[in-house]
This record gives C-alpha cells, sequence and structure tokens, in this order.
C-alpha cells in the first residue's frame, strides 16, 4: 500500500503553522474529485480533524492510516465514489 500511496499528493503538516492546518487540509479535500485521495502527514494522530470532516462531508470520504506513530501519522484521505 505503501507504494500506492507514493504517487499520491500530499500535505505535511508538520510544517504549517497551526492556524493555517485545517483551512490548507479542508482547501484540499474541496478540490478532490470522486475516486481521488491525498495524504496527510502529521507529528501526531489527526483523529479530531477526521471528526471534523465526518460532521462536514457525512459518509463522503474515506480515512486510512498508513501510519500510525509514534512519530509521525500518514493518512489517505480519499472522496467516495458515488454509487
Amino acid at each position: 500500500m505503501a507504494e500506492q500511496a507514493a504517487d499520491l499528493p500530499f500535505i505535511d503538516v508538520r510544517t504549517i503553522p497551526p492556524r493555517e492546518r485545517h483551512p490548507r487540509i479542508f482547501a484540499m479535500v474541496d478540490a478532490l474529485a470522486a475516486g481521488e485521495s491525498f495524504l496527510i502527514i502529521n507529528d501526531h494522530d489527526p483523529r479530531p480533524l477526521h471528526y471534523q470532516l465526518q460532521a462536514e462531508y457525512p459518509a463522503q470520504f474515506t480515512w486510512t492510516y498508513l501510519e500510525a506513530g509514534p512519530e509521525v501519522w500518514r493518512v489517505q484521505l480519499g472522496r467516495e465514489v458515488a454509487a
């Protein structure tokens, strides 16, 4: 799965000021077409972001942990394909 994820666009939020992180991620989310995805790289579990996405976009996205710490978390975030 890591090889598949290597070609995806990504956002490394460790390099972004905290107040800018969610707005930048949500801009990437809004730009996703059905079936597309990108990676989020962080220094902690981005679970609060996951909850926020579920509230804003119910049942529209996939959330797959590719790496779960303890120093780096990598999550593949994708837009669901409409059935």
